[in-house]
C-alpha cells in the first residue's frame, strides 16, 4: 500500500513538472518566433531610428542588428542563468522568466519608437535567457522517467515556435501590432501565476538516479560556487572533444537566427502574391477596418508558421534517430541537408507555390530534425560532473553567439541580395558537416 502511495505522489510530481516545463517552453519560443512577424511590419512602418545626435535609416541590416542585441541576451544570459540556477532553483527562474517576458512585451506595446522598441527586445531576450537551463535541470532533477519529460518539453516548444508566428499574423488582420504586443504580454503574465502555484518537488528524481546521495564530481547537485571554480572547470571542458561540439552549435545557432529573422520578407518576394482583402473571406459584418481600409491576409506570414511547425516532426524523426545512429553521424547528414536545402531554395522556390511549399516543409524539417543530434552530442562529449556547465555553454553557442546570424543575414540583404545569404547560409551548414565528419572520425579513432 504504501509502495503505491509512493508511485502515485513520484508520477503526480512528474506531472506537475511536466505541465510547466511544456508551458513555460512553449511560451519562450511563442515569443521568440513572433518576433521575425514583427520585423516585416517595422521595415514598412518606420523609416529612422531616431538616437538623439544621429538618425539611422531602418534597413534590414539596422533592424538586423536591433533585434539581435536581444536575440543575442537570449543566449548569453544562458551561462550566468545555468550558474545561477543551480543556487536558487529552477521554479524561481521559470516564474521571472515568464513574467518578464509579458512585461517586455507590455513595454513593447507602448513603445513610442524603435529605440524602445530595442529596449523591449533586450529585456525579452534577458528574461527568456533563464528558462533553458532552468528548465533542462528540473526535468534532470525532479522527473523519474527523463526521456519521458524531455520528449514532451521539445514537442511544446516546436508548438509554440509554430503557433507563435501563426497567432500573432491572425491577431495583425484585426489589430495594429502595438495591440497585438499588449495582447501577447496576458499569456505569460497568467503562466507566471500558474507557475508560482506549481507544486513539486525539484529534487525527487536525483536519489532515484544517481543510486543515493551522489557523487562528489556531480557538480550539478551544488553548483559552481566561485570563479576559480568556473574557470577551472570551463578550461577542462574545451579541453576535451566538447570544443568541437561547441562549433558545431554555433553555426547552428547562425544559421537558425539568419535564416529564421527576415524568412517572410523573402518568401514574400518570392511569392509574389498581393495580400489577400479580409473582406474576400468574411463577411463584411466581421471585417474592421473601413472599405479602404480594410485589413489583408499575408499569405507569406502563414507559409513561415506552417514552415515552423514542420519542425514538430523534424525534432521528433531526430530524436529518435538519436538512439539508432551515431550521434556524429546524424550532425553530418543533418547539416549537409540543410546546405543543399539553402543552395536550392530560391531556385526551387521561384518555380511555383506547390515547389515553394515543399521547399519549405524540407527547410523547417532539418531546421529541427539536427537539434536533438547535438544536444545528444554534447552528452556524450561531456562528463557527467560538467553537463550543466556544458548545456550553459550549448545555449550561449546557439542563442547567443548565433544571434549574430540575425545582424549577418541583414546586412548581407542590405549590400547584396538574397542568393547570397542563402549561400553564406549554406556555408555555416557546411561548416557544421564537416565539423560533424572530423566527430566522427574521432570516435571511430581507437583512444
Amino acid at each position: 500500500m504504501r509502495v503505491g502511495l509512493v508511485r502515485e505522489r513520484v508520477n503526480r510530481n512528474d506531472r506537475a513538472i511536466v505541465a510547466l516545463v511544456m508551458l513555460a517552453h512553449g511560451m519562450v519560443h511563442t515569443y521568440e518566433l513572433s518576433i521575425p512577424i514583427f520585423v516585416s511590419i517595422w521595415l514598412s512602418e518606420y523609416t529612422t531610428v531616431e538616437l538623439g545626435l544621429a538618425a539611422v535609416p531602418v534597413t534590414t541590416a539596422s533592424l538586423g542588428v536591433m533585434v539581435g542585441l536581444g536575440f543575442a541576451l537570449f543566449g548569453l544570459g544562458a551561462l550566468p542563468g545555468g550558474v545561477l540556477v543551480d543556487r536558487v532553483g529552477s521554479k524561481r527562474l521559470i516564474v521571472a522568466c515568464l513574467a518578464g517576458m509579458s512585461a517586455s512585451f507590455v513595454l513593447l506595446a507602448a513603445a513610442p519608437n524603435l529605440v524602445v522598441v530595442a529596449l523591449a527586445l533586450v529585456l525579452w531576450g534577458a528574461a527568456a535567457s533563464v528558462y533553458h537551463p532552468a528548465g533542462l535541470r528540473l526535468i534532470s532533477t525532479g522527473v523519474e522517467e527523463r526521456g519521458t519529460g524531455f520528449a514532451y518539453h521539445g514537442i511544446a516548444g516546436n508548438i509554440g515556435i509554430g503557433f507563435g508566428p501563426f497567432l500573432t499574423a491572425l491577431l495583425l488582420l484585426f489589430f495594429d501590432w502595438q495591440l497585438v504586443a499588449g495582447v501577447l504580454a496576458i499569456p505569460a503574465l497568467v503562466a507566471a501565476v500558474f507557475a508560482t502555484r506549481a507544486d513539486f518537488e525539484e529534487q525527487a528524481a536525483v536519489t532515484a538516479a544517481d543510486g543515493g546521495a551522489g557523487t562528489s564530481a556531480d557538480k550539478s547537485s551544488t553548483g559552481v560556487s566561485s570563479l576559480g571554480e568556473f574557470l577551472s572547470e570551463s578550461k577542462a571542458l574545451f579541453a576535451s572533444g566538447f570544443a568541437l561540439v561547441f562549433a558545431v552549435v554555433m553555426f547552428s545557432g547562425l544559421y537558425y537566427r539568419g535564416v529564421t529573422t527576415f524568412l517572410p520578407d523573402l518568401i514574400d518576394s518570392v511569392l509574389g502574391i498581393d495580400p489577400v482583402p479580409l473582406s474576400a473571406l468574411l463577411p463584411a459584418a466581421l471585417v474592421p477596418g473601413s472599405a479602404t481600409g480594410a485589413p489583408t491576409l499575408e499569405l507569406e506570414l502563414y507559409v513561415y508558421a506552417g514552415l515552423l511547425t514542420i519542425g514538430v516532426v523534424g525534432q521528433y524523426v531526430g530524436g529518435k534517430l538519436t538512439d539508432r545512429i551515431p550521434t556524429e553521424r546524424g550532425l553530418v547528414v543533418g547539416f549537409a541537408a540543410l546546405a543543399v536545402v539553402a543552395v536550392a531554395f530560391l531556385p526551387v522556390a521561384s518555380l511555383g507555390v506547390a515547389p515553394l511549399l515543399a521547399i519549405c516543409a524540407l527547410l523547417g524539417f532539418f531546421l529541427f530534425m539536427v537539434q536533438p543530434f547535438y544536444q545528444a552530442t554534447v552528452a556524450e562529449y561531456t562528463p557527467a560532473g560538467l553537463r550543466g556547465l556544458s548545456y550553459g555553454f550549448t545555449y550561449l553557442g546557439v542563442f547567443g553567439v548565433g544571434a549574430l546570424g540575425g545582424a549577418i543575414a541583414g546586412y548581407v540583404l542590405d549590400v547584396a541580395n538574397s542568393t547570397t545569404l542563402f549561400f553564406v547560409l549554406a556555408g555555416f551548414a557546411a561548416a557544421a558537416s564537416l565539423l560533424g565528419v572530423t566527430l566522427l572520425r574521432k570516435r571511430a579513432t581507437p583512444a
